[in-house]
């Protein structure tokens, strides 16, 4: 049937029903029947008021509260005009009788109206069995609100709430119980739910990780709910998920709270100093550079060799401190006369070493230009830093570097061990440099984070490859880590290692899952076919740990900052260091990675590479010699 048809109908029940609303109000004040000709012109007042509120123009289905309170206005109106045009009229209605037909009309309006909706979603919807059973965590408005919207949805039916708070004492809310999560387990099985939506939109990463952990052990999809339009949003990110947005705060991937910085330590290295930050161009240097202004330092320089990123965080840092003195200096840490360039045109107080090549992967197969960026730059900083007395020179390095596994993290390793040496000679030469080192975990949105390739994949539709369901990292935020730098190079006294309590790694797979969760879309799983995106275990790429750690030795002991822990490990005498290097920049000329391999094993005895062919200590010592006649 036509609009016009179906308001033609609307318009046609109300004419025969109105009358009787007033014939009824009239009983109900036991006065006597009101004439025909009142009565008709009394409900055709009020059809004529009842269509000017627009109220036969609105949809059935989805007539809201403020459809009705129109209409019922409009017939207060309507009213108000009968009592006043018969006022002096021997058909003139008592006032009381009016007001009751009013109340008598609009309890026929809503009661007609709810009942038509009630039967119009039932015929064109699917059997309550047909729908998904769904649980809500969270009794709180947002949760009412959902439920509200799930009973009007023909995908959804709501089961009940859970909520540590609400559910102490049994009570309902929008028509549904509130249970303790305690009971979750059981009333997943006995009332069969498929879904738990997640309806806490301010929720904290400490809070939503429990949670999340709690709600995945009874076995059922997870949705996270940041809003009513994530709702009415589903069915359509299931037609175009490239079409949806995926962002939402990166703390709530922590599971646990940012650590905050001390203010005390904060801008010690910093305020009114002069301060060079490598790599500021990079996730971890551009956000350096990012605190370092906001702490109001002499002057900033910016050292990158890639000059978009170079050019990008130059234009931000300009944007926001315009009074900031800045200096962009584009080339690479390896460019030794670049460095001296630097030193000699200001007078550098502080350094923070943050370039490196880290996608481990990629350094894997250039093993040659990975490590010559990483240990030769790290070796020039320190270099420079001594020589122009630097007072702080601080080096970003990696979990990758504890019993690293990969070139990468044997090339972390080794800048360790260069800052290590310049620690030493600086005691024993009485030099002014104070070097010290910060071991990062994962950094989540960083450029090497898997965080935003799990986003690209859930922009495509996924799947989600992740390399093994054992494999777990430590994390940490971009903030945390920049401002772990600064607290680091205040706290220094030469030669320790400073890395951040993190709380307890978390599983890559369960990261996954709380993305997927964030994104408002549930895991496609053989228990759950119907879900949005799917998880592929693809395998541990060659060097792969399943898990990192933060220290070799286990005497880290705590710092000023109390989430912050130092340490002293193993380091070589500079001499000795100074020769392997030499050798192994050899090696690198032959790009023979068995002598590579062989090189870092002998200057790491921790080394372990999973390709090529480990040298043991013989075979390290022939290729030694052999790199020594050759050179």
């Amino acid at each position: 049937m036509s609009r016009r048809g179906k308001s033609a109908v609307m318009l046609g029940a109300d004419c025969l029903a109105l009358p009787l609303c007033v014939e009824l109000a009239m009983l109900m004040r036991s006065s006597p029947l009101a004439p025909l000709s009142a009565t008709l012109l009394l409900s055709a007042v009020s059809a004529a008021a009842l269509a000017m509120s627009d109220l036969y123009g609105a949809v059935l289905r989805y007539l809201e509260q403020r459809m009705l309170a129109r209409a019922a206005f409009g017939m207060a109106i309507a009213v108000l005009c009968i009592h006043l045009l018969t006022l002096d009229q021997a058909t003139h209605y008592p006032a009381g009788a009016l007001v009751t037909y009013w109340f008598v009309a609009l309890a026929y309006l809503v009661a007609s109206r709810v009942a038509v909706c009630s039967l119009l979603q039932r015929l064109s919807g699917p059997p309550p069995q047909a729908r998904e059973a769904v649980a809500i965590y969270g009794a709180g408005d947002a949760g009412a609100r959902l439920a509200q919207a799930m009973r009007a949805d023909s995908r959804y039916s709501p089961i009940c709430f859970f909520d540590e708070k609400h559910g102490r004492a049994p009570h309902t809310i929008a028509g549904l119980r509130v249970l303790p999560p305690q009971q979750l387990a059981e009333t997943v099985a006995a009332a069969s739910i498929s879904l738990i939506v997640i309806a806490l939109p301010d929720i904290s990463g400490e809070r939503l990780g429990a949670v999340l952990r709690m709600v995945r052990t009874s076995g059922v999809s997870v949705k996270f709910l940041h809003g009513l339009l994530d709702l009415a949003d589903h069915a359509w990110r299931r037609q175009a998920p490239r079409s949806a947005s995926f962002e939402f705060p990166l703390e709530q991937l922590l599971g646990r709270p940012p650590v905050p910085p001390d203010s005390a330590l904060f801008g010690r290295c910093v305020r009114a100093r002069s301060v060079l930050v490598t790599g500021a161009g990079g996730s971890i240097g551009s956000e350096l550079c990012r605190q370092i202004a906001s702490l109001g330092p002499r002057r900033l320089h910016l050292l990158d060799h890639c000059e978009f990123s170079l050019y990008t965080i130059r234009q931000e840092l300009m944007a926001q401190w315009p009074q900031l003195q800045l200096r962009a200096h584009l080339g690479s840490v390896c460019n030794e006369r670049l460095l001296d360039r630097i030193m000699q045109e200001d007078s550098i107080d502080t350094i923070y070493h943050a370039a490196a090549y880290k996608h481990v992967n990629l350094v894997e197969t250039n093993v040659v230009e990975g490590l010559r960026n990483n240990v030769l730059g790290a070796r020039n900083v320190a270099r420079i830093a001594d020589k122009y007395l630097v007072e702080t020179c601080v080096l970003v390095s990696s979990d990758k570097a504890v019993r690293p596994s990969t070139i990468m993290g044997a090339s972390k390793r080794l800048s360790e061990l260069v800052f290590q040496a310049a620690a030493q000679t600086a005691a024993r030469d009485g030099g002014r440099t104070v070097f010290s080192m910060v071991r990062f975990g994962n950094v989540l949105g960083s450029s090497g984070s898997v965080v935003p390739l799990f986003r690209r994949q859930l922009q495509q539709g996924g799947p989600l490859t992740v390399t093994d369901a054992g494999m777990e990292r430590y994390f940490m935020l971009i903030p945390e880590a920049a401002q772990l730098v600064i607290q680091a190079g205040a706290m220094a006294e030469g030669g320790e290692v400073f890395v951040l309590d993190m709380g307890r790694p978390i599983r890559i797979v369960d990261l996954a899952r709380s993305m997927i969760a964030l994104a408002g879309l549930t895991e496609k799983t053989a228990q759950y076919p119907h879900g949005d995106i799917e998880i592929q275990y693809v395998g541990l790429v060659p060097g792969e740990k399943l898990q990192e750690e933060l220290l070799t030795e286990q005497d880290a002991v705590p710092s000023e900052h109390p989430r912050i822990l130092r340490m002293k490990e193993r380091a070589l005498p500079p001499a000795l260091l100074e020769q392997y290097i030499e050798l192994l920049l050899v090696a690198c000329d032959t790009n023979d990675r068995w002598l590579i391999e062989a090189m870092l094993k002998t200057i790491m005895s921790e080394f372990t590479p999973q390709t090529g062919a480990p040298a043991g200590a013989d075979e390290a010592l022939r290729a030694m010699a052999q790199l020594a006649q050759t050179s």
